[in-house]
Parts: structure tokens; sequence; C-alpha cells
């Protein structure tokens, strides 16, 4: 890992714990969390927002702005609105993605929770992802967070990663599986 990526990484690290502890004390962890979700939805959709959050040409006083704009356009709760503030006056809203994911990883290990990694073809809809959380409990026996990606390259199905468990049931690899096969025939 280089020095830069340590830096960032302390930095988010340092960022998510105040956080979290302050979220703690006003009883709020759950608001906070589902607003640090929809930021990152929001951060990994807009470009134009992932370039104000890394510009070095944006002063302190224009990023606190345009943060405090889009939280207050999405609604988000006092506190994360002043944290974002907070990240930003400190020149510090490059590091927001790595802050975000820091306090959701110390919220899930607070809670017993474990986090699957999973890419599908198309976007799954709330219903199914809810579906597979209660499946992956049973099968797991913790609480389950899904962190969904979509990866067209898979063709259909799915691969889901919890720890350095991986299952792979995607068509991409079961057709692979299938002209490996063919190949040993013959």
């Amino acid at each position: 890992m280089s020095s830069d990526m340590a830096g960032v990484t302390g930095v988010a690290d340092r960022y998510a714990a105040a956080l979290y502890e302050l979220a703690d004390e006003r009883g709020a962890l759950d608001q906070v969390a589902t607003d640090l979700r929809s930021l990152k939805t929001m951060l990994e959709e807009s470009e134009d927002l992932r370039r104000v959050i890394a510009s070095p040409i944006l002063g302190r006083l224009e990023q606190q702005r345009a943060l405090g704009a889009l939280a207050d356009k999405a609604g988000f709760s006092e506190v994360v609105k002043n944290f974002m503030g907070l990240a930003a006056s400190n020149r510090r809203a490059f590091a927001l993605p790595g802050m975000i994911k820091a306090f959701l990883v110390r919220l899930a290990t607070a809670r017993g929770e474990v986090t699957a990694h999973v890419s599908t073809a198309k976007a799954m809809t709330q219903a199914q992802q809810g579906a597979l959380a209660a499946a992956l409990k049973e099968a797991m026996g913790n609480e389950v967070s899904i962190e969904a990606t979509v990866d067209p390259a898979i063709l259909g199905g799915m691969v889901v990663r919890i720890g350095s468990r991986m299952v792979d049931s995607s068509l991409s690899t079961k057709l692979k599986r299938l002209q490996l096969a063919m190949k040993g025939v013959g």
C-alpha cells in the first residue's frame, strides 16, 4: 500500500471513529448510516460530485457550500451535514468515500453484522436484496448487509463474497466450465 493511500485510510478511520461516537451519543446511528449510504450512492453515480470532493482548485468555502447544498437537498441529518462541512473545511472532502466505508464497517462490527459483496448482471430490487439477505442470514447465522454492484460481464446469476468465502453462480463462469469440459471430450 502506498503511503498516500495509508494516509487517506488513517484520515478516513479517524473521522469515521469520531462520527460514530457522535452518532452513538445522539442515538442517531441508523439515521447517519442511511444518510451515508445515500451519499455513497451519489458519489458512485455522479462524476461531477466526485470532482467537487477531489478538486484541489475549489477552496474550502466552495466545497462547504456545495456539500451543504447537497446535504440540504438530500435531507441529510444535521450530524451528517455538519460532518460533511467539517471534512470540507479541513480539506478532507477527498476522503469522504473512505470515511463512509470505515463508518459502515465500524457499525457492522459493533452490531455483529457481516457484509456480503454481491455482483449481479443487472441491479437487484429491494425485494431481491431483502430475500438474499434473509437467506444469507440463515446460512451464516449473523445479520448480513448487502453491498451490491452491477457487472454486466457476468451475464446472469451472481457472485457473492463474504470475507474470504465466495460463491460464483454467474452464467459466465458456468459457460467457462462448460467450455473446459467440452475441450476434454473428444
